[in-house]
């Protein structure tokens, strides 16, 4: 849930280390810190609470002439958000020092073995005990390496490690487990991050360390050793694409508000090189190399968190609807406690936009040895998920830095259409329809965005309520469940989803006057008169009602307080165009509140912890 940056060359680290650590800001802002190696060799420690730019005037009051740092940015999981608590932590003796992200789950026994030998902690934190445990054995072992291997084994959790140590100031040790750290490689120089985002403007050439793995890193050298293969292991490097301008804010305001509006490119960046509409087909390389053992799959189990777990429901639909393949979607974090049966002829789709997430991946580790196909759907190339599983698609969303998703659904439901398409072999009467859907859908984006005044209009009526619930039904209802989730993230006003037929089973007693609803009342939805039976009788109980309706739709105007029109589409594309225009009425009410859209209160990007 946290930034981790290192650098070791012959710039000025600290430098580059702070700007990799705002680039990384997304992934967790209650606190940040670095430590360097001055001339003289001596650590130079700055922490601070707060947004990575409150570093800057402690690093002015002391020299910043140096060629090796590393520095952190944290999401607090153990302790509240304070100087103590922010990374990096040292030993006591201040020698050894160590940035970490994940949780160390056995910390407390640790702590209490230290304690008893005489280690004092000055921090709240699970990471703390790190470099103290470190220096014990390094004291035990009089060896640095052979210490440092002690603790590790020790460890208990997920980690992703940097560490430093003043008998060594001319080296970076790195090693992770089910916590992504990449190094990046350059011409005597090298860097390190836990996103390949906070490197690349440096460099594209990055080296993807795998679990167990101890990196010794210097100026000219890598070497690697995997503690769990007890041996060392090949280095293989890599090219990244990388887009500059994607991941620059521009004329936006913010990230949030741009990301929405790369939706028509986000559809078509999905896209490319996958729809063959004039040929009638739908080409997916990802998917094509286990082709055999899709044709002969009776079940998949789609596992996400969060807004990818909400795309994943819009995948059930389709799917079954299309391909006819039966589909169950599962929260990830259940997902890994349940005891189910599987059998290799069950897939296992995993969703993540950053594809770090950690229960997703706790959801693939739990059915190794079953002999599932593994699939991945994730944005992030290179990523953890990505190499965990036998195949997938990416999504070629480019850089979201938005904590709040916003194109990655959008990129996650299209490319879930082309995975129904594929799987259904063209033996589906609405096969080509939704091929010419999906050219046309780009276009229909636009006409939502361009309606962003209007949607505007209706969210600023509305930003002083205290409470929504959104209604939909077959692929809206999803896109419900998406809809309040984005308010409740960027607004801090509570909201729920639910599917409109249940409304009268329970949440029909919470409506008054000062409780919208939101119904998505389309024309593709095969229930539009019965959602608007429902939206009947929340207007009986006085709620005041928006809806979101088709074009030419003037039926519903004279029902409800206020209408949102959207382009005519069918079910499976219509939910995009009702996602796009939730997150536009969710986003211009946090602006109206004045709210820090792009960094909503204690949430984090990258959920890299259980």
């Amino acid at each position: 849930m946290c930034g981790i940056v290192g650098y070791i060359g012959h710039k000025q680290a600290s430098d580059i280390v702070l700007n990799g650590l705002e680039a990384l800001e997304y992934r967790g802002y209650d606190s940040a810190g670095l430590v360097f190696f001055d001339q003289q060799n001596r650590p130079e420690l700055i922490k601070q609470t707060g947004r990575v730019k409150n570093l800057l005037p402690l690093l002015d009051q002391v020299n910043r002439a140096n060629q090796l740092a590393i520095g952190h940015t944290r999401w607090a999981t153990h302790g509240l958000p304070t100087s103590n608590n922010a990374h990096p932590h040292t030993n006591n003796d201040q020698t050894i020092f160590v940035v970490h992200n994940g949780i160390i789950e056995n910390y407390l026994q640790l702590k209490s073995l230290l304690t008893n030998q005489g280690y004092t902690f000055n921090s709240e934190t699970d990471s703390e005990v790190i470099p103290m445990l470190i220096d014990y054995y390094y004291k035990k072992l009089k060896n640095f390496d052979n210490g440092l291997r002690a603790a590790l084994a020790d460890l208990k959790g997920t980690y992703a490690l940097a560490i430093i140590n003043s008998q060594q100031p001319d080296t970076i040790y790195a090693t992770r487990l089910s916590s992504p750290l990449v190094i990046g490689v350059g011409q005597d120089e090298h860097y390190l991050a836990s996103d390949p985002n906070a490197i690349l403007e440096h460099t594209k050439k990055v080296i993807f360390l795998e679990d167990y793995d101890l990196a010794i890193i210097s100026k000219n050298k890598i070497e690697i050793n995997n503690l769990s293969k007890k041996r060392r292991r090949k280095i293989k490097s890599e090219l990244l694409d990388y887009d500059q301008e994607k991941s620059e804010l521009g004329n936006y305001p913010n990230f949030m508000l741009k990301e929405i509006f790369q939706a028509p490119t986000t559809i078509k960046e999905a896209c490319v090189g996958r729809l063959l509409a004039d040929q009638g087909l739908v080409k997916l390389g990802g998917l094509e190399m286990v082709n055999s053992q899709l044709n002969y799959i009776d079940r998949i189990v789609i596992v996400g968190c969060g807004t990818s777990y909400y795309a994943g429901l819009v995948g059930e639909y389709l799917i079954e609807e299309l391909a006819n393949i039966p589909v169950e979607v599962q929260l990830a974090s259940e997902f890994k406690y349940r005891k189910e049966p599987f059998s290799r002829s069950t897939v296992i789709l995993a969703i993540s936009q950053s594809g770090e997430t950690a229960d997703t991946m706790a959801a693939l580790e739990k059915v190794d040895g079953y002999g599932c196909l593994k699939l991945g759907l994730v944005n992030a190339v290179g990523s953890s998920i990505a190499r965990m599983t036998d195949a997938g698609v990416y999504c070629h969303a480019g850089p979201e830095k938005a904590v709040a998703s916003t194109k990655a659904f959008i990129s996650q439901v299209t490319i879930l259409i082309l995975i129904a398409l594929y799987l259904s072999k063209g033996n589906n009467q609405d096969y080509q329809a939704l091929i010419n859907e999906i050219v046309n859908l780009p276009t229909k984006a636009q006409a939502v965005l361009d309606q962003a005044a209007n949607i505007k209009k209706v969210a600023l009526k509305y930003k002083d309520y205290a409470n929504f619930l959104y209604i939909g039904r077959g692929y809206n209802y999803p896109c419900a469940l998406e809809g309040a989730l984005k308010l409740k993230e960027i607004t801090y006003i509570h909201a729920e989803g639910y599917a409109a037929g249940e409304i009268k089973h329970g949440p029909l007693a919470l409506i008054d006057k000062s409780f919208p609803t939101l119904a998505i009342a389309v024309n593709s939805s095969p229930l539009l008169n019965k959602t608007i039976s429902n939206i009947e009788e929340i207007k009986t109980r006085g709620g005041p009602i928006i809806a979101l309706a088709t074009m030419g739709n003037k039926k519903l105007a004279r029902i409800v307080d206020d209408v949102i029109y959207l382009p005519d589409a069918l079910g499976p594309t219509q939910a995009i165009l009702s996602a796009i225009c939730l997150q536009l009425f969710a986003y211009y009410i946090a602006e109206a509140k004045g709210l820090n859209i792009d960094q909503p209160r204690n949430l984090a990007k990258s959920v890299t912890v259980e």
